[in-house]
């Protein structure tokens, strides 16, 4: 199944995504008589995503399929980030060795090399990335989002996806500069505004016969920069979501992003892309801050 979140009269509202239409939910409600939260925010923190699934596929599914009244082709949709305050946002670091190569670190081996960020740096697809004017290298990574779909606690790898919402494309940015004065300035360089773009898709688990076959691609102007498949991770997403699940209670809407193959230096005027199996594209363009001072 998947889902989007799309601009509408001024609202960001939660839409099912059928074929090469999307439709809203505030019109499903309407037509069909259903009762589903507007938001996507909303339908996982009150554990409605379940339900609304066995709806999908008992009867909501050939309804939709067989209409296009509710429907709105892509060419009408406007996007919006999938939703705006998760509780958490864990980003994993270093989690490929180009990557790390990159930064001239050694790729960790015992445990994952972890990080928060702030709902504050939330933005959407074709949102602009704003590189800040206190740096003078701030890189953007393709990575793929990992969606929890429930509270949790102390979850074994192996049941892993029974706490999993679903999966998303996620661009990650970082102000490197910074970040190599210091490593402890981790924090700092990661959290600046706009420096979080996750969407369109959310797509759930059960569309996938497995998610380690997927490729992902960091995309500058059109141009592929870094790519690899996500076996290549140092750490799974299964061992993802069980290791902080084992530090931290995980809440609904909490989301991991799980690590890019490579960061490409980010420009005034850059679009940059991510590119994962089975998604719509995600795109943001840049500007650079200093260039308005």
């Amino acid at each position: 199944m998947k889902f989007a979140t799309v601009k509408q009269k001024n609202q960001e509202i939660a839409a099912l995504v059928v074929g090469d239409h999307f439709f809203p939910i505030p019109q499903i409600n309407t037509t069909l008589s259903t009762d589903w939260y507007n938001t996507l925010g909303e339908i996982l923190e009150h554990n409605q995503l379940d339900k609304l699934i066995s709806w999908f596929n008992r009867t909501g599914r050939e309804y939709l399929e067989n209409t296009n009244d509710l429907g709105q082709p892509l060419s009408d949709i406007n996007f919006s980030p999938l939703y705006r305050h998760p509780h958490k946002i864990w980003g994993i670091g270093l989690n490929y060795r180009d990557h790390a190569e990159d930064l001239l670190e050694k790729t960790p081996s015992l445990i994952p090399a972890s990080f928060m960020k702030s709902d504050t740096t939330i933005i959407g697809p074709n949102d602009t990335i704003f590189i800040p004017t206190q740096s003078s290298k701030t890189t953007g990574e393709a990575e793929l989002g990992v969606i929890i779909k429930k509270k949790c606690k102390n979850i074994p790898r192996e049941d892993w996806l029974e706490v999993v919402a679903g999966f998303t494309t996620i661009i990650d940015m970082t102000a490197e500069d910074i970040l190599r004065k210091n490593p402890r300035y981790l924090t700092l360089s990661k959290n600046f505004d706009t420096f979080f773009s996750f969407g369109p898709l959310l797509i759930t688990p059960d569309e996938f016969a497995d998610i380690m076959d997927l490729s992902i691609a960091t995309v500058i102007n059109g141009e592929v920069h870094a790519k690899n498949t996500l076996s290549n991770m140092t750490f799974p997403p299964d061992f993802l979501v069980s290791f902080h699940s084992e530090i931290m209670t995980l809440l609904p809407g909490d989301i991991i992003s799980t690590g890019t193959p490579r960061a490409v230096q980010l420009r005034d005027g850059d679009i940059i892309e991510c590119q994962i199996d089975g998604f719509m594209s995600l795109k943001n363009p840049v500007k650079d801050l200093k260039n308005f001072q």
